[in-house]
């Protein structure tokens, strides 16, 4: 499974690290899931991602935003990152699942479209940001969000 966030917020560009916000969700919510601990340092949470056979990355390369929000990411700015040789190198991913409606969105409109045939018919899922500029939806209902969707792929991995 990939896991597309949109592009990282200060606290991650700051740390070097995917989801470095203290009130970001996605390490719990992975720790939910997968039993991979949020207290490991983070090259080790990487590595059992990849033991899990998880992958994660961003749907912009890069882009113009002022702060970390997601809406103040300038449009016409973002340049995708290009994920077909990613999905070519890596045929056995089943399910790509978008870490809120804006990766789902840029994928949709700047990524779908150079994507080969094979890489098009992979299941895609949107599920609930795990930023806490999405607070109104309590972190229990993303957990559950995030199982119901990616708990059969996670579980036939």
């Amino acid at each position: 499974m990939l896991i597309l966030g949109s592009l990282p917020g200060d606290a991650s560009i700051a740390a070097g690290e995917y989801y470095a916000h203290p009130r970001n969700g996605f390490w719990a919510i992975i720790a939910e899931l997968t039993g991979i601990p949020v207290a490991l340092p983070y090259r080790e949470r990487l590595g059992r991602l990849v033991a899990a056979r998880l992958a994660l990355w961003d749907v912009c390369a890069a882009a113009a935003r002022g702060g970390s929000r997601d809406a103040a990411i300038r449009r016409r700015s973002v340049v995708a990152n290009d994920l077909e040789p990613f999905l070519h190198a890596h045929p056995d991913i089943r399910l790509i699942a978008f870490n809120g409606a804006t990766a789902a969105a840029l994928f949709q409109r700047l990524v779908l479209p150079a994507l080969e045939p094979e890489s098009v018919a992979i299941a895609r899922v949107r599920l609930p940001s795990t930023s806490p500029a999405h607070a109104a939806l309590p972190v229990a209902r993303k957990v559950a969000a995030w199982r119901a969707a990616v708990w059969p792929v996670l579980q036939n991995g």
